[in-house]
């Protein structure tokens, strides 16, 4: 069935939402110490494809901008996304080219999910760090 709503006398539309960046200013259990200075985790959408990937860059760029603290450390936490094609790609790798030269980017997937073997399909994987869990992507 095309599209992800109905429209008039049930017929389908295609509904395209653009998903909120969520900025997490600590992602951590209140026991383990907190987001080090100079980091950033970013959360991403449950589904990044066409409809919200151009999108989610801008927000992406407005968080990494409004950073004062010297960004060394962006981490795109995708652990809630169950879904991404090809325009995740290229979103991820478009964050890449556009963070400042001594920012690294880290990304949290799940090692059986969708968008852990869109990346090691599409071979970003080798140009970007993927971590099965915050903790160890958060670790120097």
């Amino acid at each position: 069935m095309a599209g992800s709503g109905s429209g008039p006398a049930g017929s389908p539309t295609d509904v395209c939402q653009v998903s909120a960046v969520t900025f997490l200013p600590q992602p951590c259990e209140p026991c383990e110490p907190c987001e080090p200075p100079g980091c950033a985790v970013l959360a991403m959408p449950s589904e990044i494809d066409f409809c919200n990937a151009s999108g989610l860059l801008p927000l992406i760029t407005t968080a990494v901008d409004q950073r004062s603290d010297g960004l060394r450390l962006l981490v795109l936490d995708l652990s809630a996304t169950r879904f991404m094609d090809s325009q995740g790609v290229r979103l991820i790798a478009a964050v890449r080219r556009r963070l400042p030269e001594r920012t690294l980017l880290r990304v949290v997937a799940a090692q059986q999910g969708v968008p852990s073997r869109v990346l090691e399909l599409s071979g970003l994987r080798r140009d970007v760090p993927v971590h099965d869990n915050l903790a160890e992507a958060l670790r120097p």
